[in-house]
């Protein structure tokens, strides 16, 4: 059977599957809407929170950005995973002590104003949709290759089917829709890394493989070692060795961390359990779950390296394998003969380079370079979409949260009735939806990128908003409204100018400091926390009410 074939064959059962548990989740009040009720269970809460929190640039990009950046890729697994322990640790079971639906209503009830909760607001629909651009983005890239349609087609396709699951089940059935998602995304990713790590080295665990030499057929050696000499006979930096400045790795992997502590898709999740007890207990199976494909990440991008080059280097055109050819199809990778002798020539130097790999396909086309069954090609493109709707569709709902809930519910149409508001929630996630789209179809960058880029704007607005209101009770609404203002403004600014305006400065000398506009979102929080606390130190205390609750939430009850 093709791997065309057995893609449509498992995406339709995946597609099924999501939409049964949806038509059986359906939310019938907001509280279902917002929060599936508050009646999870920690370990389906667990499940789904992973699925979540693993979108399309953990599944397709993160082990493709590791691979194509090798030791300086790292800053992402560091970021990410550090970053949920401080959320589950730091903030999440205050959050749901606290009893909000929403990141904005927390803001606007611990800042008593609703100047806080509108600029909470905004922060939380600008932070999802540069999130939710990735998403599309890896929705589309699955669909062009692995279904052969266009990838506008494709991109249209994933927003029907998570604004049919979105806006039928709301929290409930998107909770239990990425319980299923991440039963698939983890399958699909770790089936082929045991696979591959078994071929190339003999060992079924990819972690030793990993460690392991390789198979004489591969060249023999210790894989890092080999990997590291290919890298550099091509002109590449060794793969083992950093170029980044050792400040912008410091950066970089503290915006990420600082960002998941403030990613309001991921914090909803806390408030679907019965009770804080709940809380812990959910944020530690969601870690264990996240560790399964973070750990086998780096292993994935080492082998998928290795059999690149390998595959790819100095080889007839004419002889490349089927698969070289269909991604062409795409324009993900491009051959362009300069030298006219019909080998492509994959060098560091960009004038002599014949080929262009886009670093979000590794993962998907790893099980192809790898000569792999094509069942399990296909199992991985249903993983990839599994991962990039389940993050999508949280992301869509904070959106609509934000709008139905924050903005008419608390803000300008405080009589609204539960039927009403429930409709204006699914009427807004169709608009949310389709703007979404439009940035999977034009998408600002790959889409680790763009997601990091997300997780900046989070942690220079959210965060020192959400810690300063949950462990210090002088903090008041002036000194909130201006940090977070000024820390999302500069961030945004900076990464707009350097990522569109001025994108030629993509090096560290056309850098603030060196740093990255991935890492930018650091120095957006630091300047968040400094403007808090000087404003807040000019101004009044917060009212006496408010210092109790905030006294309060931190009592373990």
């Amino acid at each position: 059977m093709s791997v065309q074939i057995m893609t449509y064959l498992f995406v339709g059962l995946t597609f099924l599957l999501y939409i049964t548990i949806a038509i059986k989740s359906r939310a019938f009040s907001t509280s279902d809407f917002y929060i599936a009720g508050a009646h999870v269970p920690p370990l389906a809460n667990g499940l789904a929170t992973a699925a979540d929190w693993m979108s399309a640039a953990s599944f397709i990009s993160m082990a493709g950005i590791i691979s194509f950046m090798g030791r300086d890729g790292s800053v992402y697994l560091m970021g990410w995973t550090g970053g949920y322990v401080l959320l589950a640790m730091l903030i999440a079971p205050y959050l749901r002590d606290f009893g909000k639906f929403t990141v904005p209503d927390f803001i606007g009830e611990r800042y008593y104003s609703q100047t806080a909760r509108m600029v909470a607001l905004l922060c939380a629909i600008f932070v999802s949709f540069t999130y939710v651009a990735g998403q599309m983005r890896g929705v589309g890239v699955v669909f062009s290759r692995f279904l052969e349609v266009d990838i506008n087609i494709g991109v249209l396709i994933g927003m029907t089917i998570v604004f049919f699951y979105a806006v039928l089940g709301g929290m409930k059935g998107i909770t239990y829709t990425q319980v299923a998602q991440y039963c698939v995304l983890i399958f699909a990713f770790m089936v082929p890394a045991i696979f591959i790590s078994l071929l190339m080295t003999g060992n079924i665990i990819p972690h030793i493989g990993f460690g392991s030499e390789l198979n004489p057929e591969y060249g023999g050696g210790y894989l890092l070692d080999r990997l590291d000499g290919l890298n550099q006979e091509l002109g590449f930096t060794a793969y083992t060795e950093s170029i980044r400045s050792k400040l912008d790795v410091f950066f970089i992997t503290a915006a990420l961390m600082l960002g998941t502590a403030g990613l309001p898709h991921v914090i909803i999740r806390f408030f679907t359990v019965p009770n804080v007890r709940a809380a812990r207990k959910s944020a530690l199976y969601a870690l264990i779950f996240i560790a399964i494909l973070y750990t086998t990440a780096p292993t994935i991008a080492a082998f998928a390296r290795t059999n690149l080059i390998n595959t790819v280097s100095n080889v007839e055109y004419n002889e490349m394998p089927e698969w070289f050819k269909t991604w062409e199809a795409t324009n993900l990778i491009v051959f362009e003969d300069k030298n006219d002798d019909g080998r492509i020539q994959y060098l560091a130097d960009p004038e002599a380079n014949e080929l262009t790999v886009d670093r979000d396909i590794i993962v998907l086309a790893n099980p192809e370079i790898a000569q792999l069954p094509n069942w399990v090609v296909a199992l991985v493109a249903a993983g990839g979409l599994a991962a990039a709707l389940s993050t999508a569709a949280g992301l869509l709902l904070v959106i609509s949260s934000a709008i139905s809930h924050d903005l008419l519910k608390s803000n300008l149409m405080p009589q609204i009735s539960e039927k009403k508001e429930l409709l204006s929630a699914r009427i807004a996630i169709f608009f949310a939806v389709c703007i979404a789209g439009y940035f999977g179809i034009n998408p600002p960058g790959f889409v680790a990128e763009v997601v990091a880029f997300a997780f900046g704007l989070a942690s220079s607005s959210f965060f020192p908003a959400i810690v300063l209101g949950i462990f210090y009770k002088r903090m008041n609404k002036e000194g909130a409204i201006s940090g977070m203002l000024v820390g999302i403004i500069f961030t945004a600014s900076y990464i707009i100018y350097y990522t569109f305006i001025n994108p030629a400065a993509d090096n560290a000398e056309g850098w603030w400091l060196g740093i990255s506009p991935e890492g930018i979102g650091t120095l957006g929080t630091i300047l968040n926390f400094f403007t808090a606390f000087v404003v807040c130190y000019f101004t009044a205390e917060p009212p006496q009410e408010v210092q109790a609750m905030v006294e309060d939430i931190r009592v373990p009850g």
